[in-house]
């Protein structure tokens, strides 16, 4: 910055202000939306308000997130895409009602990002595409709730193992990272895939009753995939005009239902 010169002023955030951005979710959480407001500098006034369960902070011109966070214990949701910060606070790993973390889009370098992230032992989807990031943090890998992790547009050329074997892993955005094969971010994202095939438990674990009601809920399913499959009958309206090839598409997804139902 040129010295003499002051730095773009954003909005001033009052908690008058602050309390009149709080909206109730479909699902009846509090949510204090304060995105897209210009702000250059996290309120210090929302801190009274640490009761929200989900805060909004993204598209706005923030440069450092204080260690003051943590004082929103209930807080499940935090978005803080596309702002200018570099450093998470170590604070962070206090908030362990976290669900849901989504930093994308941001100047965040490996560095930046805190040990204690390890600490957010319910966190379930995070979102680090679009910084900085020269390698993955071996904190994720130490979450074992996360289902969604967001690693796109970053400057990585490895992903960890320890990230394939997170158990509940169901969607990973590596895209666009300096990889040096092609097909090395294709070969973990199909270890990824597998996951949805395994079994929880083997077969030997299970008790007759179990395993015999596992196996015919299997068999129903195949059934159902055949029908599926099979070719249509001919039909028993001979004197009916044949229908297009719309209302084939239609009777053939009721015709299916049908048969899936009779079969339940």
């Amino acid at each position: 910055m040129v010295k003499g010169k002051k730095g773009p002023k954003g909005k001033k955030i009052t908690l008058k202000v602050a309390k009149n951005c709080i909206k109730i979710t479909f699902d009846g959480k509090k949510r204090l939306d304060l995105s897209k407001m210009g702000i250059t500098t996290f309120p210090k006034c929302i801190l009274r308000l640490s009761d929200v369960d989900e805060l909004d902070l993204s598209r706005n011109l923030i440069r450092k997130i204080p260690d003051s966070i943590s004082k929103f214990q209930n807080l499940r949701w935090l978005d803080l895409h596309s702002n200018y910060i570099d450093k998470l606070p170590e604070s962070i790993g206090q908030m362990t009602s976290l669900l849901y973390l989504n930093v994308s889009n941001n100047r965040l370098t490996s560095n930046g990002l805190p040990v204690e992230l390890k600490q957010l032992k319910n966190i379930r989807t995070v979102n680090l595409g679009l910084n900085h990031l020269d390698s993955v943090p071996t904190t994720l890998g130490a979450l074992k709730e996360l289902h969604e992790v967001g690693l796109h547009d970053n400057l990585l050329n490895n992903i960890p193992m320890s990230i394939s074997k997170l158990p509940k892993l169901k969607k990973l955005n590596i895209k666009r990272n300096p990889f040096p094969k092609p097909d090395e971010s294709e070969m973990f994202i199909d270890s990824i895939r597998r996951l949805e095939n395994l079994y929880l438990v083997e077969e030997k674990d299970l008790c007759a009753a179990c395993l015999r009601k596992c196996q015919n809920a299997r068999d129903k399913l195949n059934r159902i995939k055949n029908m599926a499959t099979t070719t249509p009958r001919k039909t028993i309206f001979p004197n009916l005009i044949s229908p297009n090839s719309t209302a084939k598409d239609s009777w053939e997804d009721w015709r299916t239902f049908l048969c899936w139902w009779q079969v339940c």
